[in-house]
């Protein structure tokens, strides 16, 4: 199905110091990483990235502290700053030939007595008209709001599929963030995207002190019992056409090289790449 195998920054929380560790791996020919940490820094990324044979996608914001969750209302930024930032990053991500750029979308922070309909319908006519100025692929992640709130997720899956068709606008599905949203109704959710999906975050949850941390996915995490069981979800996910699988956990936990290898290995027979 052509797909791809990829790497986030967010394995070395987009730490400069540690960029090589990104292209080490011969089996990944895709990077996506977003919030570095100065121009400089990404401008020594890019150095790696024209000489290692991989692709990149950026996971906006560029740079750290920048708007992350503010298209459709304010978080930390007023929205019309956070689409102007965003234009921006669209523009720069084209004149760079990305294969992508990724934003968090639909986000609502929280549970809300509206009809989400024609706010994310807005939203995406206004990617639209950006993809279509840029000629660049625009890709939407819906997130958790705080607390864990299912309600931007929720407010995806409600939303007319024949409206979404008329944009071209990719998804994301985020397996941590929809297991987390949707439980055990996670296929139902994802079947309805299936010709949008051009991403897949791959990681597994664990629960530390009430907080959630993105952990590698292993295949021993079917039989534990202690974590999501992801096998037939990505099976599922590999159904959709050119899919980038980027692993995105985090290293709070440390895995082991060897922990990370076998958990990518085995997405690699999962997906038949």
């Amino acid at each position: 199905m052509d797909h791809r195998i990829g790497l986030s920054g967010s394995v070395i929380m987009s730490d400069p110091e540690k960029f090589p560790l990104l292209f080490r791996r011969k089996n990944v020919n895709h990077i996506e990483i977003g919030e570095f940490p100065s121009e400089e820094s990404f401008h020594h990324f890019l150095e790696l990235l024209n000489k290692n044979n991989v692709t990149f996608g950026l996971h906006s914001p560029l740079y750290r502290n920048q708007s992350k969750y503010d298209l459709l209302e304010k978080i930390q930024y007023e929205p019309e700053k956070a689409w102007e930032q965003f234009e921006s990053e669209v523009k720069y991500m084209s004149q760079l030939e990305a294969a992508y750029i990724l934003v968090h979308f639909p986000y609502f922070k929280e549970e809300k007595d509206v009809d989400t309909t024609e706010i994310i319908e807005d939203g995406i006519k206004r990617l639209h008209v950006l993809q279509e100025k840029y000629s660049i692929t625009i890709v939407c992640e819906p997130k958790l709001g705080i607390n864990r709130s299912a309600f931007g997720i929720r407010s995806l899956d409600n939303f007319p599929i024949e409206i979404w068709d008329k944009y071209g606008i990719k998804i994301c599905i985020d397996i941590g963030d929809y297991l987390l949203a949707t439980g055990d109704k996670v296929m139902d959710y994802i079947e309805k995207w299936k010709k949008h999906i051009k991403v897949v975050h791959i990681h597994n949850v664990e629960f530390h002190h009430n907080k959630y941390i993105w952990v590698p996915v292993h295949p021993s995490h079917e039989i534990d019992n202690s974590h999501f069981k992801v096998k037939d979800l990505i099976d599922k996910l590999s159904t959709s056409s050119g899919v980038f699988f980027v692993f995105e956990h985090t290293p709070h936990t440390n895995p082991t090289e060897t922990f990370v290898d076998e958990g990518m290995n085995w997405v690699k027979e999962i997906i038949g790449s």
